[in-house]
Formats: structure tokens, C-alpha cells, sequence
């Protein structure tokens, strides 16, 4: 089993930056891809960003490339998201997830692909 918290979410204005954490606990030697999603009021949860940590790859949606950045901290057992330039139609809660399959690059994306889930994290981007 893996456990994660996320935390870090709050008030932001647009042009903002701010940085989401996910704590990982339990098996974590068995995350071997890790992903943010995002769900806003009256919208389905979608894909922000996701990793597989054997590869070093990253994946990010069109609409955050170049704007928001994947990592983690081995030492720390927390996987970040940073955030930059945001946008208000970026205010959303935002979740982390884990799964331990080996994802091949075109299941990053993909919700049903991910075993466990943090409970979110709201963030607000707004003046």
C-alpha cells in the first residue's frame, strides 16, 4: 500500500507561482509513476502532469508545458509541483496519484492507470 498527502494548496494571484507537495508514505519503493491531476467544481478530474521514475521521464498536459515542473526528493519521499504563471481557470483541487506498474508513456495520462490517490489540495488563483 502507498499513502500520499498532498499539501501546499491555497490562495494564489494570477501570474502567481506556488508549489504543491505530495507525501509519500507505506511501499514507496513500489511508486513507480507518479502523476498531479486536477478536478474543478462541475468538471471531470483531468491530467496536469506525471513521471516514471525508472526512466526519468516526464510528461506534461499542453496547457502547463513550460509553466509547471514535476520533481522529487528521494531523501524526503515527496513529490513537488511547481507552479508558475498561473492562471485563474487553473483553481482547482489538485491531486497526486501512484500506481506500481511500469507505465508505458502513452498510460501516464490516463486515471484508471493510477492504484492510489492523495485527497487533494484546493488551489485558488484569483486577484
Amino acid at each position: 500500500q502507498v499513502q500520499l498527502v498532498e499539501s501546499g494548496g491555497g490562495l494564489v494571484q494570477p501570474g502567481g507561482s506556488l508549489r504543491l507537495s505530495c507525501a509519500v508514505s507505506g511501499r514507496t519503493n513500489s511508486a513507480y509513476a507518479m502523476a498531479w491531476f486536477r478536478q474543478a467544481p462541475g468538471k471531470e478530474r483531468e491530467f496536469v502532469t506525471g513521471a516514471r521514475w525508472s526512466g526519468g521521464n516526464r510528461y506534461y498536459a499542453d496547457s502547463v508545458k513550460g509553466r509547471f515542473t514535476i520533481s522529487r526528493d528521494n531523501t524526503k519521499n515527496t513529490v513537488y509541483l511547481q507552479m508558475i504563471n498561473m492562471k485563474p481557470e487553473e483553481s482547482a483541487v489538485y491531486h497526486c496519484a501512484a500506481t506500481a506498474r511500469n507505465l508505458i508513456a502513452s498510460r501516464v495520462r490516463m486515471m484508471d492507470e493510477y492504484d492510489y490517490w492523495g485527497q487533494g489540495t484546493q488551489v485558488t488563483v484569483s486577484s
